[in-house]
């Protein structure tokens, strides 16, 4: 609809011109203007942003958050190095973030006991959820397919969506773990371009063992879409271990398979284990031929030069965090501990949440909790919930809640 014209001439009330009654009458009886319908993209009709239930509570173990703020010494650290940064911000940052990528690549070497890795086989970006974008960017699209097993992260059919790829959702079995017949089944008729495997998984924390990797990785290595020419290529098998610091002594990294597999990508995250989800820092180790692809997709200069800063500092304080990361792994364990002994399923856990259950009306139990100050979450299979791991105080505040609403 053509929008009218204001005359030249008109000018602002009280001055001369058209008086301030003729111009509310010619308002009042000119068209209205009918919205305009937006040319939004198909698929997107109808969906809400993504987004845990946020409540103003005592208590927030929702949202698998690190409960440690970072202490005095780091923020110190992290002030200085952004106050440095600071000074060269009317230049853009360093588009490659070398520096940050070999101190990534020496944490990973300290922390999974692989070898050093070059930093061109680090890549990293605004959390891991533009890691995983990336990854999607830049191996799929449409006509092709990602493929994952349910339960899990509910936000990788959303990276699918958002960059036009096929979502394929095979299953997991009851205890949550994967049966290897069904994965390679599932590779076999679907021809996925990449294949997202949580490790520990979100919402269950279960970790797969390396050799469900390795068979997978064995067959993902033919079982791609067709190439150019028709010829077999391989399914990129993206390893999301955002909760990898908190596994149990004697679960290994696929870290260590790295060598083995060139279209194997192990992603992680500094939200986590160091207490950075607000800085947004997630990265991944990869073949250089995977990395380079990935490059091609970023924005330019998509990681700020105050990340990087941050980020950087965070990493040379990897010892005290890490002391953390052993503190909440002991709560971690005291709680499945618990719940059991209350008489509840829960799954095994090698993340910093635990998913318990069943119940008949998990509304009604996450409704109770939240009346007595505590905020869980209601995600995954039908029953369950999900606690996140606190400091001593809140989860001691969750159990004393919990045991309330239950009757305990």
């Amino acid at each position: 609809m053509t929008m009218p014209q204001r005359p030249e001439s008109s000018t602002a009330p009280g001055s001369a011109g058209t008086a301030p009654a003729q111009q509310a009458a010619q308002q009042a009886n000119a068209p209205a203007q009918q919205p305009s319908t937006l040319p939004v993209r198909p698929g997107l009709e109808g969906f809400e942003p993504y987004g845990a239930p946020q409540l103003a509570l005592p208590v927030l173990l929702n949202v698998n958050e690190n409960p440690h703020p970072p202490s005095n010494a780091v923020v110190a650290d992290i002030a200085a190095a952004v106050a440095e940064a600071a000074h060269g911000l009317n230049r853009y940052p360093d588009r490659e973030f070398l520096d940050l990528r070999r101190d990534l690549a020496d944490y990973l070497h300290v922390e999974s006991g692989i070898d050093v890795l070059p930093p061109e086989q680090i890549w990293a970006a605004n959390g891991s959820n533009e890691v995983m974008l990336h990854l999607l960017q830049a191996f799929g699209g449409p006509g092709r397919t990602v493929l994952s097993f349910a339960p899990t992260y509910s936000m990788y059919p959303e990276y699918a969506r958002d960059t036009l790829t096929g979502w394929v959702a095979g299953r997991r079995e009851d205890d949550f773990t994967l049966d290897v017949d069904h994965a390679l089944a599932q590779l076999a008729e679907h021809r996925p371009a990449v294949v997202l495997l949580a490790s520990p998984n979100n919402p269950t924390g279960t970790a797969l063992p390396l050799a469900t990797i390795e068979a997978i990785a064995d067959a993902a290595a033919t079982s791609g879409p067709p190439g150019p020419d028709g010829g077999p290529t391989a399914s990129v098998v993206v390893v999301d271990e955002a909760y990898a610091e908190f596994r149990r002594t004697g679960t290994p990294s696929a870290l260590t398979l790295l060598d083995r597999y060139p279209h194997l990508a192990v992603s992680r995250t500094m939200s986590k284990a160091f207490g950075l989800a607000g800085a947004r820092v997630g990265y991944l180790a990869a073949d250089r031929a995977v990395v380079d692809v990935l490059r091609v997709v970023r924005l330019p200069y998509h990681l700020s030069a105050v990340t990087q800063a941050v980020a950087r500092a965070a990493l040379r304080h990897r010892g005290a965090l890490m002391s953390q990361v052993a503190t909440l792994r002991d709560e971690r364990d005291a709680l499945v501990e618990w719940l059991r002994g209350q008489g509840l399923t829960v799954a095994d856990s090698d993340a910093n949440f635990v998913l318990f259950g069943p119940f008949d009306n998990r509304d009604a139990v996450w409704q109770g909790l939240v009346e007595r100050g505590v905020l869980i979450r209601v995600v995954g299979p039908p029953g369950w919930l999900r606690v996140s791991i606190g400091t001593g105080e809140e989860m001691a505040a969750f159990r004393t809640a919990l045991q309330e609403v239950l009757g305990l």
